[in-house]
């Protein structure tokens, strides 16, 4: 048992230890977000032993709270927390950009409460929260409650798992972006037995139009990464990146990038594409009978999965976290550890700033392209957007056997 003496020596009870040398270290690579928690899990665990050995003096708690494998699991939680923190700000950010922009786009000024507009967006949030939970009798009440669960379970894991840097990640798999785009598929399958749960025909009609358009541009898009994945030989998603580390391929697949976000815009259900909750035909689509919280929670939901077409959009073409022909082996490099600002969020800026521009896109399709039929949707997926990923599948296989890429 450690004696008493400062709360100093309590929280540096186990910063001897290199980070990746310590019992149990989660992660084959340095992990920013990990350093970060264990970082703040020595202050708060230090703190707390130190405070109970205070009032209690030789008590095994103290012992435990600083044992590194209970840093280890708590570690593990601050992290989570951490990378859900920083998804759930950028998403907030994405929102107020919208408001903005379209109120520009309108001649007015846009949301102006709090901080240039942005508290707005938390307002709104905790109004939500503060509305009765109200649904009507007639629903499958498990279906009901469990797809929309579900849809919003899944959106907030896949926009975690988008990696932010090479230092900023959850999982460092070779088919991240498989798996990325896997989850994400699983949307059009809850959503179309969340329409039909509610007992409400214009939820049903709501449900299928999200589910055959959702079906309709996926094809597309995962073409277009196939393309992504043979032009830089790797499914990995940092190999992509660094494969992008001269020349954005934006520029080799233009006609893959503007498919894809076309296909990105309709995935996540954005204007023109937002037929399944066509306010002037079915009231709110399939969310018609979701009020309150769980509005609110779907309404997030929707805007996480946009974040994550402007993820993919930024790491498949525009470099990732990465500039052309500048280094960031200050930040990123094997011996960054080292370096006195190693720890700025240099790269994780790099690509949230790109993400942004992405979805600044979608807003400008919003603002300039009205809302289009059911039938045009469908015929633009599997006529227009999949010849045009094929395409580009074929002008990429050119450049990789002519040796040009």
């Amino acid at each position: 048992m450690m004696a008493y003496s400062s709360i100093i020596d309590w929280v540096t009870a186990t910063w001897g230890t290199p980070l990746m040398e310590r019992g149990f270290y989660p992660f084959d690579d340095y992990n920013l977000p990990y350093h970060i928690s264990m970082a703040l899990w020595n202050i708060i665990g230090g703190a707390i032993a130190w405070l109970i050995n205070l009032l209690f003096p030789g008590n095994p708690v103290s012992e435990w709270l600083i044992n590194p494998y209970t840093n280890e699991i708590f570690a593990l939680v601050l992290f989570m927390v951490i990378i859900f923190a920083v998804a759930f700000i950028a998403v907030l950010i994405s929102l107020w950009e919208e408001r903005k922009v379209l109120g520009r786009a309108m001649d007015r000024r846009g949301t102006m409460i709090g901080m240039m507009g942005f508290l707005q967006c938390v307002a709104d949030g905790l109004k939500t929260f503060m509305k009765d939970n109200v649904y009507s009798k007639k629903v499958d009440e498990m279906t009901y409650w469990w797809t929309a669960s579900l849809v919003i379970g899944t959106s907030v894991l896949i926009d975690c798992m988008v990696p932010l840097s090479s230092r900023w990640f959850v999982v460092n798999y070779d088919a991240g972006l498989l798996i990325i785009m896997g989850l994400y598929a699983l949307a059009p399958f809850f959503i179309l037995v969340s329409g039909w749960a509610q007992n409400n025909k214009y939820s049903l009609i709501g449900g299928i139009r999200a589910a055959e358009m959702m079906i309709s541009y996926e094809v597309p898009m995962l073409i277009i990464i196939a393309s992504a994945c043979l032009l830089a030989g790797s499914m990995n998603i940092g190999d992509i990146v660094n494969a992008q580390s001269e020349i954005w391929f934006m520029i080799p697949m233009f006609v893959g990038f503007v498919t894809f976000v076309m296909c990105a815009t309709a995935e996540a259900e954005r204007a023109p594409f937002d037929l399944a909750e066509a306010e002037s035909e079915l009231v709110e689509g399939w969310q018609t009978e979701y009020g309150g919280m769980k509005w609110g929670l779907i309404m997030l939901a929707d805007y996480m999965r946009g974040s994550v077409s402007c993820g993919m959009i930024v790491l498949l073409f525009f470099g990732g976290w990465t500039i052309p022909f500048v280094s960031l082996d200050y930040f990123l490099g094997p011996d960054a550890v080292d370096n006195c600002l190693y720890w700025l969020p240099v790269p994780e800026l790099i690509f949230l700033l790109k993400g942004w521009f992405a979805f600044f896109l979608m807003i400008i399709i919003r603002c300039g392209v009205g809302r289009v039929r059911t039938d045009t949707i469908l015929n633009l997926g599997w006529k227009v957007f999949m010849p045009l990923s094929v395409l580009n599948l074929m002008i990429v296989l050119v450049l990789l056997v002519t040796g040009v890429y």
